[in-house]
């Protein structure tokens, strides 16, 4: 069977993820043994058992999210047989496709993306940034109101979702500008985010520097296939961008209407978006309905899975 990978960020975990795929299979059981191995801590617990208010530590939920998901690819792959066409994840999320085509070993991922979080977290002292949920305004539009409301500080677009969802960060200050302006300026919706950070902006660039410090003791491999990077929203294959593409993510918009678009422009008809929840399947069908997604997070939907491809 031939589909594209999509793999998901931050925001999808749930205690109990990844549970039954370990129960069920080797492969997935070896994964999360490998990943409390890297890490020298038991994730796979947290993942199964919490407590919640743990599990979503932006340090404790990169490596959990990876965790589940390449568990969730390693199945498919075994079961089902699938062949990648290209490979796509939403910020965290791209570590875990790097790692599904092989760029990045499974325990340099993990270890990768635990100091990633770790360094997104300290990157700003809490409570003194934010993110907002803007509904219904183009990315023009709100390009001006983060310009706009500013007033010098960090305000900008950090997730370009599609299906008329864009995600601001940026100050704690300055967002709360937005949430007080922005139906003014025509949005539909304005919702502040529960994070501990604001990703995907200005403010991140000391956590970027330590990730360039990080992976520069990182061997990266040949891609089996393509990834489509968040920040150009181009499928790439070149093993000596990888590095600077992820750096150049902390700080920079995840363009993930252009990224599902770019799938659907490599002639991908089918669509697997692995690990915990359904986030992605619901953002694809507002971005390109052509992609059928198909969320394979638990046993029943790799049995489902396995039945369609014989």
């Amino acid at each position: 069977m031939q589909a594209a990978l999509l793999f998901p960020g931050q925001g999808s975990q749930a205690v109990g993820m990844g549970k039954a795929l370990a129960e069920a299979f080797p492969v997935a059981r070896e994964v999360f043994a490998a990943a409390d191995d890297a890490l020298g801590f038991a994730l796979s617990k947290l993942c199964w058992d919490g407590p919640a208010d743990e599990l979503t530590l932006t340090a404790n939920t990169q490596p959990a999210i990876l965790t589940t998901s390449y568990a969730a690819w390693r199945v498919v792959e075994t079961e089902c047989g699938v062949q990648p066409i290209a490979a796509l994840g939403h910020s965290l999320g791209e570590y875990s496709a790097l790692a599904a085509a092989g760029a990045l070993g499974f325990a340099d991922a993990v270890r990768l993306v635990r100091l990633r979080g770790q360094a997104m977290q300290e990157a700003v002292p809490a409570g003194q940034g934010a993110m907002a949920a803007l509904l219904g305004l183009e990315v023009d539009a709100v390009r001006a109101l983060c310009k706009e409301v500013a007033q010098g500080e960090v305000c900008s677009a950090a997730n370009l979702n599609g299906g008329g969802q864009i995600v601001v960060a940026g100050t704690k200050a300055a967002i709360d500008r937005v949430l007080a302006t922005a139906k003014s300026k025509g949005a539909k919706r304005a919702v502040p985010l529960q994070v501990s950070a604001p990703f995907h902006c200005a403010l991140m660039q000391p956590a970027a520097d330590r990730l360039a410090v990080a992976l520069q003791d990182v061997k990266i491999n040949a891609l089996r296939f393509p990834v489509i990077a968040n920040v150009d929203a181009q499928p790439n294959q070149d093993a000596g961008r990888v590095a600077a593409l992820l750096v150049e993510q902390v700080t920079a918009p995840v363009r993930f209407e252009e990224c599902g678009l770019a799938l659907a422009a490599l002639g991908a008809t089918r669509a697997l978006e692995l690990g915990a929840g359904t986030v992605l399947a619901g953002l694809m069908k507002r971005i390109a309905a052509s992609v059928a997604v198909t969320s394979v997070g638990d046993p029943a939907a790799v049995t489902a899975l396995k039945g369609a491809a014989s």
